[in-house]
């Protein structure tokens, strides 16, 4: 506290990624915040936008209160929410604007919702270049890929 007045809470920064064997093929999705807290996952036959999605929406299950910043090569995650695109999902009963189905609303409805209702002003999603000099998504990459590579999830800390 300061003069009476709580601090606010830090963020946990924490980067998502996916990875897919071909596309749709067996996929893997993977968040870190570090080489010593970090979790991945895979499924047999996916695509690599629903890994993408279920990195985040991990991350946020694991991460379940408090300010997070969530750290995403994928523009399809971060664009749904910097374009607002879950205003017209919504609008239209989760059509887009072609009038055809959202893909992937299984995922993206509870993500949405997490993001948008019930942690409104928590959650913040920043883009960053895939396969660049980001240590963080280096490593969220890594073991999304191990992940779809060996079908087998890991987790640390």
């Amino acid at each position: 506290m300061v003069g009476g007045v709580p601090e606010p809470q830090a963020s946990v920064v924490v980067y998502t990624d996916g990875a897919c064997i071909r596309n749709p093929g067996p996929g893997g999705w993977a968040w870190a915040v570090s080489e010593e807290l970090y979790a991945s996952g895979c499924d047999p036959a996916t695509t690599n936008q629903r890994m993408e999605l279920r990195a985040v929406l991990e991350a946020l299950t694991f991460f379940a209160s408090g300010p997070v910043r969530v750290v995403s090569d994928s523009t399809y995650v971060v664009n749904c929410f910097r374009q607002r695109w879950w205003v017209l999902w919504r609008a239209k009963a989760w059509r887009n604007a072609k009038g055809e189905q959202v893909a992937n609303q299984d995922l993206w409805r509870p993500l949405v919702s997490l993001v948008v209702d019930e942690r409104a002003g928590e959650i913040e999603l920043e883009w960053v270049k895939g396969h660049a000099t980001s240590a963080g998504n280096n490593l969220a990459d890594q073991l999304a890929t191990e992940a779809a590579r060996l079908q087998r999830p890991a987790r640390a800390g």
